[in-house]
């Protein structure tokens, strides 16, 4: 999918499907994460395979990642369980294969991150590395939730678009 057609679906479509997912899970700032993540799921997609009906894919896409992290939460309340029980569990650590290549991954990533205008790289570390919400990244560089948005999705199309072209 084209960088320009990816804006336009954005364009079109986020405030609508964040006020849906907004109802449903009641948490503006989450429904924003979750369209950005469903949005950023779609340029994946179209990159390794063109989808036909990008809007369909887009709404079933955010209603999966709204279910997830409704189950994530469900299983994350460990309370009512005794710590001892926890103590058994394994970590699971990646192979040096593995470890590798996440390596080169993130050092790419970095130097197409450390391309961005410096107000676009603050946005999307704040919001993606960092893991505030839209509206603490607004308040914390003192601009709107909507120039928020603006950067990352301008973020997440030129890192798409870099990652396309070194592939």
């Amino acid at each position: 999918m084209a960088e320009l057609d990816l804006k336009r679906l954005f364009l079109k479509h986020a405030k609508n499907l964040q006020g849906l997912l907004s109802r449903k899970v009641r948490d503006p700032q989450l429904a924003a994460d979750l369209v950005q993540d469903s949005f950023v799921r779609l340029a994946e997609q179209q990159r390794a395979e063109p989808i036909d009906n990008a809007q369909a894919y887009l709404y079933r896409t955010a209603h999966n990642l709204m279910v997830d992290h409704l189950r994530q939460q469900q299983r994350r309340k460990t309370d009512l369980v005794p710590h001892e029980a926890l103590e058994g569990i394994v970590e699971d650590c990646p192979g040096v294969d593995e470890h590798a290549a996440r390596e080169q991954h993130l050092r790419r990533l970095q130097a197409i991150l450390g391309e961005l205008p410096e107000r676009t790289r603050q946005v999307f570390r704040l919001n993606r590395l960092e893991g505030m919400t839209h509206a603490e990244v607004a308040r914390h560089l003192g601009i709107s939730d909507s120039s928020v948005q603006k950067h990352l999705a301008k973020a997440l199309a030129y890192v798409m678009q870099c990652l396309q072209e070194t592939e």
